[in-house]
């Protein structure tokens, strides 16, 4: 079995499901392993008569619009109204489906996730911190109990794990992830045309906006940090959507010499923070935790309540910390 520890107690959750309509919720903003997960385990529960509708705060970035299939998402002030069972997939916590979702004060039944910060927020959690992707996860557990998984359901889940493994290039990248996927092809998964809705259907405005932040990239803590910020503005100025973020963090950490890099988006009151890092000893969870965020060793997020020219200096604070806490960590810690 992929998950011995997970697949029986799931398999006795989806038991418990037929009769009751499910709200497979994501989160904020969603990326690859949200929208797979969320399409494959609604279209897996589907299979087995149990009627899942797919539920998000925003709407499906463009790219990954040909991940849905026939999956129709709804909003939140439609579907998690009433007597449904709630199941968060890609979630580390109760607030990262939203502000819209969190103010409905549902509680949540089912819990799918793979950062190591979740928080088990629901009244039944499948997390295993040590997966590459919440579709590793779905993936292993539908295989392990047998579930139907479709060309459709194969091809969201494929697509979550190449995004969160960035493309099979991670340290989360294992062979079960290769065994899963060499599987998921076998029923449907389509790599390259996976590839080519990802990463060959850019935008002007997307480049537009890479522009801006390779024009903005400093080097900090002696070179070993590289940091790029969106002003308030970029989008605006440069045709680009809020999705259109995606990836830009990795061309900061690419940099040879640099550990980690840092995309900051200046949104007024508040600047989001994501956080990519060469090597899971840099666990840049612990420092986006020092701002109410989290996520995983190489890839963490956060969100701060202050404008940026009072965070940015709070925030080399806490890097220069951070490092030297790093550094200072015993052998066997820093082989991690």
């Amino acid at each position: 079995m992929y998950f011995p520890n997970l697949s029986p107690a799931f398999g006795a959750f989806v038991d418990t499901l037929p009769g009751k309509t499910v709200a497979v919720i994501g989160h904020a903003r969603p990326d690859g392993d949200c929208i797979g997960s969320q399409v494959a385990l609604a279209r897996v529960l589907g299979a087995r008569g149990i009627e899942a509708v797919c539920v998000n705060e925003d709407p499906i970035p463009r790219r990954l619009a040909f991940v849905s299939g026939d999956e129709t998402f709804r909003a939140p002030d439609e579907w998690l109204c009433g007597d449904l069972v709630r199941i968060c997939v890609d979630c580390a916590d109760p607030d990262r489906p939203g502000k819209r979702i969190g103010a409905l004060g549902a509680a949540f039944d089912g819990n799918v996730d793979h950062h190591v910060s979740n928080t088990h927020y629901a009244r039944y959690n499948f997390v295993d911190s040590g997966s590459a992707a919440t579709a590793e996860i779905l993936g292993g557990v539908f295989f392990d109990l047998g579930f139907e998984v479709d060309a459709v359901a194969a091809q969201g889940l494929f697509v979550g794990i190449a995004t969160d493994t960035g493309q099979f290039r991670f340290p989360s990248t294992s062979r079960r992830v290769f065994e899963i996927c060499g599987r998921l092809v076998e029923l449907g998964a389509d790599p390259a045309m996976a590839s080519n809705y990802l990463y060959e259907q850019e935008t002007m405005g997307k480049l537009r906006l890479l522009e801006a932040y390779l024009s903005s990239l400093r080097r900090e803590c002696d070179g070993r940090v590289c940091i790029g910020a969106l002003p308030r503005d970029v989008f605006e100025r440069t045709g680009a959507g809020v999705e259109d973020t995606e990836g830009l963090v990795d061309y900061a950490r690419s940099i040879n010499g640099v550990d980690v890099g840092v995309i900051l988006e200046d949104r007024g009151a508040e600047v989001k923070g994501s956080l990519r890092a060469k090597e899971p000893r840099f666990r840049v969870n612990d420092l986006a935790a020092r701002f109410n965020g989290g996520g995983h060793a190489c890839a963490a997020g956060f969100t701060a309540t202050e404008a940026m020219d009072a965070f940015y200096p709070r925030f080399l604070e806490a890097l220069r910390k951070h490092f030297t806490d790093v550094d200072a960590a015993p052998a066997a810690e820093r082989s991690l």
